[in-house]
């Protein structure tokens, strides 16, 4: 019999926390929310770097970058959607919000598809890692997936600041006429 090999370890010792993120992206997804200064600014600057570096990783290939780039404007477009239909609510001292589940989860399943059928194509071929991660920015199906994501994460995250801002702004005003 033979021994299994270092990938099939990685993968098994990383198959279980990756479901327990998933698991933990989506239960966070379906109800409401506390908006937080920090996760936001962390999906402020998360997102658009990667989305730097892929686009740059891709610049070799033209399709891949065209796919990329319009998955990120309908994404953007879905963010601008997910936002109409968040609820929002401002109680005092803290803020909150309810957004789309089915948008939100709908999206994530679909990255997450697409990377489970990545690493299942990449464990039944003999590719090395080095090829392997090359394919991921020259795939427009895997781009596309990740752009549609990341758009939707900017968009999203880009309203939900402006939001806060007015919020905090409007409770300011509030406490200054309350103090005159």
């Amino acid at each position: 019999m033979q021994a299994p090999s270092h990938s099939t370890l990685v993968l098994t010792a990383l198959l279980p926390l990756l479901a327990w993120r998933v698991y933990a992206r989506f239960k966070r997804m379906v109800g409401r929310q506390r908006l937080t200064r920090y996760r936001l600014w962390i999906q402020l600057s998360l997102f658009p770097t990667l989305v730097v570096l892929i686009a740059v990783a891709s610049l070799a290939r033209p399709f891949s970058l065209l796919a990329f780039v319009s998955s990120l404007a309908a994404g953007a477009a879905l963010g601008r959607y997910g936002l109409k239909t968040t609820r929002f609510e401002a109680v005092p001292g803290k803020l909150f919000y309810t957004p789309n589940a089915h948008l939100g989860i709908a999206l994530s399943l679909l990255f997450v598809v697409r990377i489970a059928y990545r690493i299942l194509e990449v464990y039944t071929s003999q590719l090395d890692a080095q090829h392997a991660n090359l394919d991921f920015v020259r795939s427009p199906l895997t781009l596309l997936a990740f752009g549609l994501l990341a758009g939707y994460y900017i968009s999203y995250a880009i309203g939900l600041a402006l939001w806060r801002t007015r919020m905090l702004k409007a409770r300011q005003l509030r406490l200054d006429r309350e103090n005159r």
